[in-house]
């Protein structure tokens, strides 16, 4: 087996992704942790852009939720958190009723002094997914499209699109295949990781696989679905996607710092950190873990993670392709739940919708058009190949947390920004 292909689609976005904040996390020890680490706090008196609007749930007393604002145990939190799931660098920016409180750790380069910072891009994984299903609620306000609809009114090409309903895209119930999880796309990618695959091309993968359950008849977190209904966005607006995103998302919230690439991009924009990952698609594609020997490796610091971040993301596309910064994802998380990108009614349906995946685990995952929701926040977490983020919001209590890594995902097979936001919430909330 070969160590230096160069990267992993692994579940890319997997169902495990979505319930990472709910399940029990466990600690792995490691290496020293790298020397950069920053932090700034700033106290009540800034007044925070997260409070409740007419679209959210009536808050009752905001604050009864929340223990007291303490910004030197939530960086220890923050740093200790970082160091165990060795990551090279990572990013917090947490934003409450009494204070707002950003930490760095680490490096953006393995081996160099480069702190990263707020205003670096990174690629955010199916954070995009919010993008692409904003604009598709967006139209269905305006009258363009109806989440009653066949998918094959839209696109006949569809297996059994005539009983699939754009709803059912939006909330991951259609039963279709997801392409990720095909050994053509992962051994395609650790043979070219610079390819640059079409929007078709990743729907044709799925279509080959029988789908997992008859529509509306379960839950199962699939890429096809949200690249169809970015398919399904450009056709109906006449647009391409990024200029689509651009129009009705970025512009709109002053996101500078966000973009959509095109297919044949593989950059980032400057300044950004580099990404790492350790393992190749094929490995790592049923279980995200490293074989053992692998990962004792990892922790002794003798296997080093591969740099993927030039690695082209266009198989993920409207699904993950997208690139942002903390700051921008601060803004982004709570446009989601203060009504500032769909109407009233719109709006409260898409927060009322969320529900859990297993209905057997009410207290689980949960999940609907578009947004997954982690305890009180509402929002949406991305992983792909040397990168991961968590994007949440609380419209209640006015608290929003974005946390980025720049390793994803850890040698065990778990998603470490994920993880450092789990433990930072159950600083952040009351028992």
């Amino acid at each position: 087996m070969t160590r230096n292909v160069q990267v992993s689609v692994r579940a890319a976005f997997t169902a495990a992704v979505v319930a990472g904040v709910v399940a029990t996390v466990s600690c792995s020890s490691g290496p020293p942790a790298p020397s950069a680490t920053s932090s700034t706090a700033t106290p009540a008196s800034s007044p925070s852009p997260t409070s409740p609007s007419p679209t959210s749930p009536s808050p009752s007393t905001p604050s009864a939720a929340l223990q007291p604002f303490d910004a030197g145990t939530l960086r220890a939190d923050f740093e200790r958190t970082a160091k165990e799931v060795l990551v090279p660098g990572a990013m917090m920016l947490l934003v409450t009723p009494e204070g707002t409180l950003t930490a760095s750790y680490g490096t953006g380069v393995r081996d160099a002094q480069r702190a990263v910072s707020t205003e670096d891009h990174i690629r955010v994984g199916s954070v995009t997914k919010t993008w692409t299903t904003t604009a598709i609620l967006q139209m269905v306000q305006e009258g363009k499209l109806s989440l009653d609809d066949p998918v094959s009114r839209h696109r006949p090409d569809v297996p059994n699109g005539d009983n699939i309903t754009i709803d059912q895209l939006l909330t991951m119930r259609s039963g279709l295949f997801n392409y990720t999880e095909t050994l053509e796309l992962n051994s395609a990618m650790d043979t070219d990781p610079q390819r640059a695959w079409q929007p078709d091309e990743l729907l044709a993968l799925a279509y080959k696989h029988p789908p997992y359950f008859a529509p509306g008849q379960g839950f199962h977190y699939s890429n096809t679905n949200t690249v169809l209904l970015g398919l399904i966005a450009e056709k109906i607006d006449g647009k391409p996607l990024g200029q689509l995103f651009k129009e009705r998302i970025f512009e709109p919230l002053g996101m500078k710092g966000t973009v959509f690439p095109d297919i044949a991009s593989n950059s980032i924009p400057e300044p950004h950190p580099q990404g790492y990952f350790f393992g190749d698609n094929v490995l790592t594609m049923t279980n995200p873990a490293l074989p053992e020997a692998m990962q004792q490796e990892a922790i002794a610091g003798t296997l080093a993670p591969n740099d993927v971040t030039d690695v082209n993301p266009s198989w993920a596309w409207a699904a993950g392709s997208g690139i942002s910064t903390a700051t921008d994802l601060k803004t982004l998380g709570e446009a989601l739940v203060n009504g500032k990108l769909l109407d009233a009614e719109l709006q409260q349906k898409r927060l009322e919708t969320v529900t859990p995946t297993n209905p057997d685990k009410p207290d689980g995952a949960s999940y609907g058009l578009g947004i997954a929701k982690f305890g009180n926040l509402f929002g949406h977490t991305g992983e792909l190949p040397g990168f991961n983020t968590f994007m949440g919001s609380d419209p209640i209590n006015s608290v929003t947390l974005v946390v980025w890594t720049n390793l994803a995902p850890t040698a065990d097979g778990r998603d470490p920004a994920v993880i450092i936001a789990r433990s930072l919430i159950g600083k952040i909330y009351r028992p």
